[in-house]
C-alpha cells in the first residue's frame, strides 16, 4: 500500500486546478508546473509549490518529460498526475515516472501502449468480442462504402481526420491526414472506416482496480465542431435500456481484456438507425481522465480524481451506485463560431460566471488573465446538475446568459442557442447537429436582439460613455451632459461594432437625455439613470414604457475605449471611435491582416502573382490549429510582408492584394 504525500500535476490551467482541489480535500500537498505564458494564471498560485519551465511552446515545456521529472525531484513530489492531453497518454513518460520511483496516477504503461494505436486497439477489442467498424483501404473501398472517415491512429481532437465523400478523393485525403497526423503526433499512421452521418458519440466511464472494473454510466458527447466536443451530458438521452446495458458491458469487457487499472473512457459510435446489438461500435479507449468527467461525477456523486488516487495507492475505490438526476457540461471557448470557430487570444477583461446552486465551474482563467496562442482555446467548463434534463439545460443556459465575458469573442451565444434548440431539448442528437441546424450564432456579423433592442443598447452605451466623460471634467462637472440653451444638431457618440460604424444621436431635454435620429427626431427612448457600479455603470433605459437595465463597462483598448454592454438580449462589444483619426493608423485597401497572434507556417503566393477570391495567401498556426488567410477578391499580390516561421501580432499587415477597386 502506498501513501501519496506530495503530488505534481504534469499539466496546466483548468485540469491542474481540478486535481489540486481533490488533493486539498485529501490532505495531499501539490506542485504546479508552468510555462512563461502561464506564470500569472490562477492554478499556479493554488499549488503549494510551483516550478517554472522556461519557454512557451508545448514542445519546450509541458511535453518535456525530463523537465517534469526534474520538477518533481526539486520539490520532493512522490507522485505525478498527468491530467489530460500533453503527456497523459505517453507510455514512455509513464514508464519513466515509475522508474524514477514515483507513483504514477494512471494506468500501466502497457495498457497505454495497447490502446494508443487505434488500429491495434480495434484488433484487441474485436478479439474480446467488442463490436468494431470495418477498416478500408484505397484498394478495397467501393462507392457503396461512402462516405468514409480517415483517422489518425495515434491522434485525437479532430487532428488528422478527414471525411471523404468521393472515392477519387480518398488517396489525397489519406496523404493530407497522414501529414497532419505526423505534424501533430509524430506518427503519420492513418486508417479508414465507414462514416456514420448522423451517429451519436456515446462513451462509458470505467474504473479498473484489483477486484475488477467499475462502470460509472455513460455520457453523450455528440454536439461537436471540427470533431471536437462542445456539449456533454450524463446519462445519454433517448438511449434504449437494452442498448445502455450492452454499452456498459462492452466497456467492461474492453477494460478487462487489458487488465486496466485506473480511470478510463471507452468511446463508442452509436447509430440509432441500426437495430439492437448492432447499433454501436468501438471507437477508442482514452487511458486517462476525460475533459467531460464532471457530468459523471455529478450524476454518481463520486470524485473520480480521488478514485484515481485510491487505485494508484493500491486501495479498492468506491463502488458505483445508482445515477441521480441529469448533468450537462458545456465547453466555453475563446473562439468565434461566426468565423469558422477561429480561436481568439488576448486579455480577458472580465470573466465572471455566476456562483449558483447546482452550478459547477472549472476554469484556468480569471478576469485579467491573458489567453495565449500556444495552447487550447478552452476557457472553462460550466456544469449544471438538476433533477431532470430539461431543468439542467434551462439553468445552464441562464447561467451562461448572465455571465460577463469581455475582451475576447467566445462561443457563449452558440452554447445558449444549442441548449434551447428544439432538437436538443427533444434529445435529437448527432455529431452532425451543428452542421445541420445552421444556428444563428454560426453566421458571422450577428448582433443580439431586434433592431429596436439594439438601438436601446447602443443608447445605453453612449450614455455610459457620456457620464464617464462628464465625471472626468475639471470644470462644469455639475452641468448636465448635452445641455444646451437652444437645441441645434443632436449630440453624437460613434462606436465600432465588429467593423461597422454605429452612430448614436441624443440630446438633453427637461426629462433627461433622450435618443434621437440624426435629424433630431425623438425615438421614444430615454435615460432613466446611469449610476456608478463596482465594475462600471448600471444604465437604466425606458423604451415605450418598459425599463431595461444594462451593465456597461468601459476599459482602455489598443484602438480607443472598449465599451461592453450586457443586457437581457445579450452582449455587445463596442469600441468608441474618436472624432479625429490619425492618418498613420489607416490601413491600405487590400491589406490582409493577421486575425490573431500566431506563427506563419506557409506562404502560398509571391508578389506579382494573380489570385482569385478565396485563394490561399498564407497559413497561420495558433492554439494548436491552422488558419488560412485568403484573398478577399480577385487581384494581384503586391506585397508579402512575412516569411515562413515568423511570429505575427493580431492586426499586423501580412500581405496586400490589389483588387483594382480604386481604379474602377
Amino acid at each position: 500500500m502506498t501513501t501519496i504525500k506530495r503530488l505534481l500535476v504534469a499539466n496546466r490551467a483548468e485540469i491542474a486546478s481540478r486535481v489540486f482541489r481533490t488533493c486539498r480535500a485529501l490532505g495531499i500537498e501539490t506542485v504546479a508546473i508552468h510555462s512563461d505564458a502561464d506564470t500569472e494564471l490562477p492554478y499556479v498560485g493554488e499549488a503549494d509549490q510551483a516550478v517554472h519551465l522556461p519557454g512557451t511552446s508545448p514542445a519546450d515545456t509541458y511535453l518535456r518529460s525530463d523537465l517534469v521529472l526534474e520538477a518533481a525531484r526539486l520539490t520532493g513530489a512522490d507522485a505525478i498526475h498527468p491530467g489530460y492531453g500533453f503527456l497523459s497518454e505517453n507510455a514512455d513518460f509513464a514508464r519513466a515516472v515509475i522508474e524514477a520511483g514515483l507513483t504514477w496516477v494512471g494506468p500501466a504503461p502497457e495498457a497505454i501502449e495497447q490502446m494508443g494505436s487505434k488500429i491495434e486497439s480495434k484488433k484487441l477489442m474485436a478479439a474480446a468480442g467488442v463490436p468494431v467498424l470495418t477498416n478500408h483501404t484505397v484498394d478495397t473501398a467501393t462507392e457503396a462504402d461512402l462516405p468514409l472517415l480517415v483517422k489518425a491512429s495515434a491522434g485525437g481532437g479532430g487532428r488528422g481526420m478527414r471525411v471523404v465523400r468521393r472515392l477519387v478523393d480518398l488517396a489525397s485525403e489519406i496523404d493530407e491526414a497522414a501529414a497532419e497526423a505526423a505534424s501533430a503526433f509524430g506518427d503519420g499512421t492513418v486508417f479508414v472506416e465507414p462514416y456514420v452521418e448522423r451517429g451519436r458519440h456515446v462513451e462509458v466511464q470505467v474504473l479498473g482496480h484489483a477486484d475488477g472494473v467499475e462502470v460509472y454510466g455513460e455520457r453523450d458527447c455528440s454536439i461537436q465542431r471540427r470533431h471536437q466536443k462542445v456539449v456533454e451530458e450524463a446519462p445519454a438521452p433517448r438511449l434504449p435500456d437494452a442498448t445502455r446495458a450492452a454499452l456498459h458491458e462492452a466497456a467492461r469487457q474492453a477494460a478487462a481484456a487489458i487488465g486496466y487499472r485506473g480511470a478510463g473512457t471507452v468511446e463508442f459510435l452509436y447509430d440509432p438507425a441500426r437495430p439492437g446489438a448492432d447499433s454501436f461500435f468501438f471507437l477508442e479507449m482514452n487511458t486517462r481522465l476525460q475533459v467531460e468527467h464532471p457530468v459523471t461525477e455529478e450524476v454518481f456523486g463520486v470524485d473520480l480524481v480521488a478514485q484515481q488516487i485510491a487505485v494508484a495507492e493500491g486501495r479498492v475505490p468506491e463502488r458505483a451506485g445508482a445515477p441521480r438526476g441529469h448533468a450537462i457540461e458545456v465547453r466555453l471557448y475563446a473562439e468565434d463560431p461566426g468565423a469558422d470557430y477561429q480561436p481568439q487570444s488576448g486579455l480577458l477583461t472580465a470573466f465572471e460566471i455566476p456562483d449558483e446552486t447546482g452550478v459547477r465551474v472549472e476554469s484556468g482563467f480569471a478576469s485579467g488573465s491573458e489567453v495565449s496562442t500556444h495552447y487550447d482555446a478552452m476557457l472553462a467548463k460550466v456544469i449544471v446538475h438538476a433533477p431532470t434534463r430539461e431543468q439542467a439545460a434551462r439553468q445552464l443556459a441562464g447561467v451562461l446568459r448572465r455571465s460577463r465575458l469581455h475582451g475576447l469573442v467566445t462561443n457563449r451565444d452558440l452554447l445558449v442557442e444549442v441548449l434551447g434548440h428544439d432538437a436538443f431539448v427533444a434529445g435529437d442528437l448527432s455529431t452532425a447537429f451543428l452542421r445541420e441546424q445552421e444556428l444563428r450564432s454560426q453566421r458571422g456579423g450577428q448582433v443580439p436582439g431586434t433592431a429596436s433592442q439594439q438601438a436601446v443598447s447602443f443608447f445605453a452605451a453612449a450614455m455610459a460613455w457620456v457620464q464617464h466623460a462628464v465625471s472626468g471634467r475639471r470644470v462644469q462637472h455639475r452641468v448636465p451632459a448635452g445641455w444646451r440653451n437652444v437645441h441645434s444638431a443632436p449630440q453624437v457618440v460613434t462606436f465600432d461594432l465588429a467593423g461597422t460604424e454605429v452612430v448614436v444621436g441624443w440630446r438633453h431635454e427637461r426629462s433627461g437625455a433622450v435618443l434621437v435620429d440624426l435629424h433630431g427626431e425623438v425615438r421614444g427612448v430615454r435615460l432613466v439613470s446611469a449610476s456608478p457600479a463596482p465594475t462600471g455603470r448600471l444604465v437604466v433605459v425606458e423604451h415605450d414604457g418598459v425599463r431595461t437595465s444594462h451593465d456597461v463597462r468601459l476599459a482602455e483598448h489598443h484602438s480607443g475605449h472598449r465599451v461592453d454592454v450586457d443586457s437581457p438580449w445579450g452582449h455587445l462589444a463596442l469600441t468608441r471611435v474618436p472624432r479625429f483619426v490619425d492618418p498613420a493608423d489607416q490601413v491600405a485597401s487590400g491589406s490582409l491582416l493577421a486575425p490573431m497572434p500566431g506563427t506563419v507556417v506557409r506562404v502560398a503566393v509571391a508578389p506579382g502573382e494573380r489570385v482569385e477570391a478565396g485563394d490561399t495567401v498564407l497559413v497561420l498556426e495558433a492554439m494548436k490549429m491552422q488558419h488560412t488567410v485568403s484573398a478577399p477578391a480577385p487581384g494581384t499580390v503586391t506585397e508579402i510582408n512575412v516569411r515562413t516561421g515568423a511570429q505575427v501580432a493580431a492586426g499586423e499587415v501580412l500581405a496586400v492584394v490589389d483588387t483594382g477597386e480604386e481604379e474602377a
